[in-house]
């Protein structure tokens, strides 16, 4: 009999009244209505400080390609340093391509060492240090190009090892803070009885995590108001009051959260499987105990299980290396896709503001593919597990790219300046901002309303897909290679540099939407055979912990916190 699954449905209306739960057989898993548990607060604090990051890294980093790239008083457009789209945007780039690697070593650091949390009051607490900087040398009192360039770079540099940090930990903080436990049966209060199910509440975490990161991005609109009407200082202010908020929640909130110890010797244990696997063909199997005994007369200290475990987070870390051109992709959103709404009509809008159009894309697709699209699918029993949801993700993403060169195509052919916008003479007038080409800058809107369908299918799901896959003391470094392969995007779109201008600039976007394309198939066809394999970790494990405990009349063992 096939599962009846609510998939993606919000929690259940649980009986607080009704019997206690109690763990459910395989025919009720079989049997019964799937649903998400509710969460417990511990949950919803870690949410809170994503959200609160989202909001400081969207309110800094914003207003970063018109800082970079335009000079002040040049224009309809802000700017300070003056340094043009093609060097702004191989700036921007190199900023993601460091803060995309910073996460690999401080995985190590964290799952080896400090552990998630302290990982993420240290990252956040540098977070603050690069607001403020930020802000202090953009004060018009104290402001020129030497301190600007300066500070700029110094607050990178801090922002990136804050962010990257963060990014590393969070994912894996998050869902450490629901509790492991194998399927359960509850009575709503119907009188319904149901399944609360581990994957589908995870999912459900994850959905919220997306959507709180969206409603945080929802500050670009106040961040490009303040720079646009009070000055770049404005908008730094505003993240500079944000940026505590995560630190002072994490310090009220520490005793109550999660905190896994660092297994450092799960890491030197793990290069061991790793080396072995490798010396025998990259045979993963071949590290396994019972094998190295009999083929090599050499008794290793671990299980079955934790081959098993790192065969699964190669999976998942297998899965992260066909983003890269994916990430690639949703860079442009906060530079070339900025530089290009520059060249059209603004109609007083901030050209860098526009893009506030994806979070409230995503804020208001995302429930409507959550609870609406997803449980449909399941109803019919139309498969849509995660390599499809990701394979689609390409396919939505190469449309954004397609319909971006579109775009830009149409500004080329627009006056008055038609492939060389904003610099021609019939362009220039004087004491007043350059004229753009004659198209409106809303004509962008469906390029984010599609990219914002393409991350709710892309990274929503890999979130999901990359913690359920991972080993419970690893999860920061697998979740550091999520970070590596974007590293690697952010590599591309720094070579792509002199290309990010016009009238080169379109052919770069038809290219991605080729690519992207192409990626997709390729990706299905490599990977779609994971599909099958709907196992989450955890519970996989504490289900055979509890089974042996029924044989050995034990008790099955549990994670222990700091």
């Amino acid at each position: 009999m096939a599962r009846i699954v609510e998939a993606g449905s919000g929690p259940a209306d649980i009986n607080d009244e009704s019997l206690s739960p109690r763990d459910a057989t395989e025919e009720e898993i079989e049997s019964l209505r799937h649903v998400v548990d509710k969460l417990p607060r511990k949950v919803w604090v870690s949410l809170i400080v994503s959200g609160a990051e989202r909001f400081t890294y969207y309110t800094i980093t914003t207003p970063w390609q018109n800082y970079i790239q335009n000079a002040p008083g040049d224009g309809a457009v802000p700017g300070a340093l003056g340094l043009g789209q093609s060097r702004a945007t191989m700036i921007f780039n190199a900023f993601y391509l460091f803060y995309y690697l910073v996460p690999i070593p401080v995985a190590l650091v964290s799952d080896a060492w400090l552990g998630r949390y302290a990982v993420l009051c240290i990252s956040l607490s540098l977070y603050f240090c690069g607001t403020l900087v930020q802000f202090i040398t953009s004060l018009p009192s104290l402001f020129h190009y030497e301190s600007g360039l300066a500070g700029l770079v110094l607050s990178m540099i801090l922002i990136g090892i804050g962010v990257g940090g963060t990014k590393a930990a969070i994912t894996p903080f998050i869902g450490d803070q629901y509790p492991v436990k194998p399927a359960q049966v509850k009575t709503l209060a119907t009188g319904e009885r149901v399944i609360i199910d581990r994957t589908l509440t995870l999912q459900y975490v994850y959905n919220v995590y997306y959507w709180i990161t969206n409603i945080a991005a929802l500050s670009i609109l106040a961040s490009t108001y303040l720079e646009k009407e009070r000055g770049f200082w404005a908008a730094n202010v505003l993240a500079l009051c944000s940026s505590w908020i995560g630190v002072a929640l994490l310090a009220i909130f520490g005793k109550e959260l999660e905190r896994y110890p660092a297994q450092g010797g799960v890491l030197l244990k793990a290069g061991k499987v790793l080396a072995y696997a490798i010396h025998d063909k990259f045979k993963i199997d071949a590290a396994r105990p019972r094998y190295q005994l009999e083929k090599h007369n050499r008794e290793v200290p671990w299980t079955d299980r934790f081959v098993t475990e790192i065969k699964s987070g190669l999976r998942a870390c297998q899965v992260m290396a066909w983003f890269v051109l994916f990430h690639l992709g949703i860079n442009q959103m906060t530079n070339n896709l900025v530089s290009q709404a520059g060249e059209m009509q603004l109609d007083s809008f901030p050209n860098d503001g526009i893009q506030v159009l994806n979070p409230i894309a995503c804020v208001l697709l995302g429930p409507v593919i959550q609870k609406l699209l997803y449980p449909t699918l399941a109803r019919y029993q139309i498969p849509f597990g995660p390599l499809m949801r990701m394979t689609m993700a390409f396919f939505t993403m190469a449309a954004t790219f397609a319909y971006a060169a579109g775009v830009q195509k149409m500004i080329y052919n627009s006056g008055p300046c038609y492939e060389a916008p904003l610099v021609c003479p019939a362009a220039q007038r004087v004491g007043q901002p350059a004229l753009p080409n004659r198209i409106k800058v809303w004509v962008q809107t469906p390029i984010y309303v599609i990219l914002a369908v393409s991350e709710i299918f892309g990274f929503v799901t890999l979130s999901e897909y990359s913690y359920s896959k991972a080993p419970k003391d690893m999860r920061t470094v697998v979740q550091s290679m999520r970070q590596l392969s974007a590293g690697i995007g952010s590599a591309i779109g720094i070579a792509l540099g002199p290309v990010s201008r016009d009238p080169k600039v379109l052919w770069m976007d038809v290219g991605l939407a080729v690519s992207l394309a192409l990626s997709g198939v390729l990706f299905w066809a490599v990977m779609g055979h994971l599909e099958k394999n709907k196992e989450d970790l955890d519970t996989m494990y504490l289900s055979e912990d509890q089974d042996r405990a029924a044989h050995t009349g034990g008790e099955a063992g549990s994670g222990t916190k700091n």
